[in-house]
């Protein structure tokens, strides 16, 4: 369990234009409502700072950036309760964000699985470690499938067969492969990865926020997924919470250590192909 004294995200201002949105909810960066509630009010600093270009999101926990979402129950209204946008806070948080006019970069080490790849597929650009990636969507291996975004934005980006691989293999991904994939924009050896992203986000910060902003929004128009298709998935997967399989499923795994222990929680998805087979129905063809 996350300790409650910490604050989820901390934020390092490197200059009136650029900062840096620091992931740090020990032991594993499990995003429940206070991951959330700490986006929503980043987002508002966000959108009022007018000096603002680029904000870098990273972890300080090197093996987890933000690990999945939290299986025990604790989003407090992340699916119930509406964001300033209209749509249920989940939705919200990523469709703001990609539509914020502030550059988004992710700085990717570590495990990021579900809602969690949602999160770096909504910002603008992803940097990840060769050495040090684990990403994907493993909602498929515990009865569910993705339902923020996920489905939606992937298919733009790598395309249908990879889409469908990465959803319906519920396995993990490394840093080569994603970049292969189009999943990031590029994958870097671990002891350069700090310092591309700096410098981008440098020269990003050195532009006109107008500019920045006008051409982000023309990007937006042809390459977001319409809301519509969001809720639709969203509400989708709000029912799959319920389906008796996915609550076996997401006990079992939880059982086994999720959550709870170190070694467990970095290589899960590989233990999915094994949480249980549908049952024969006999006979032969």
């Amino acid at each position: 369990m996350a300790n409650p004294n910490t604050t989820p995200i901390r934020v390092i201002e490197e200059t009136a234009g650029y900062w840096r949105a620091v992931f740090d909810y020990p032991p594993f960066n499990v995003v429940d409502g206070d991951v959330f509630q700490a986006l929503q009010d980043l987002l508002v600093r966000m959108e009022m700072t007018e000096t603002l270009r680029v904000v870098v999101f990273e972890s300080a926990l090197p093996d987890f950036y933000l690990s999945h979402f939290d299986l025990t129950g604790r989003l407090g209204n992340v699916m119930t309760g509406l964001g300033p946008s209209g749509l249920p806070i989940l939705m919200d948080t990523f469709v703001r964000l990609t539509k914020v006019p502030v550059v988004s970069l992710a700085r990717i080490r570590g495990c990021v699985r579900g809602v969690s790849s949602e999160f770096v597929l909504a910002c603008d650009m992803r940097f990840a470690s060769r050495e040090n990636t684990k990403l994907g969507h493993p909602e498929l291996g515990v009865g569910l499938h993705p339902g923020g975004g996920g489905t939606e934005r992937l298919p733009h980006l790598v395309g249908r067969g990879r889409a469908l691989e990465i959803v319906l293999s519920a396995n993990d991904f490394d840093g080569d492969t994603a970049e292969r994939y189009g999943y990031v924009n590029r994958s870097l050896p671990d002891a350069e990865l700090d310092g591309f992203v700096d410098a981008l986000a440098r020269r990003i910060a050195s532009f006109d926020r107008r500019a920045l902003a006008a051409a982000k929004h023309l990007v937006n128009e042809v390459s977001l997924p319409p809301s519509d298709r969001l809720l639709a998935a969203f509400t989708s997967f709000g029912t799959a919470l319920g389906w008796p399989s996915a609550q076996n499923r997401i006990r079992a795994v939880l059982e086994r250590g999720l959550q709870r222990d170190a070694d467990f929680e970095k290589d899960w998805p590989e233990t999915l192909g094994a949480l249980g087979e549908p049952e024969s129905t006999g006979g032969s063809r």
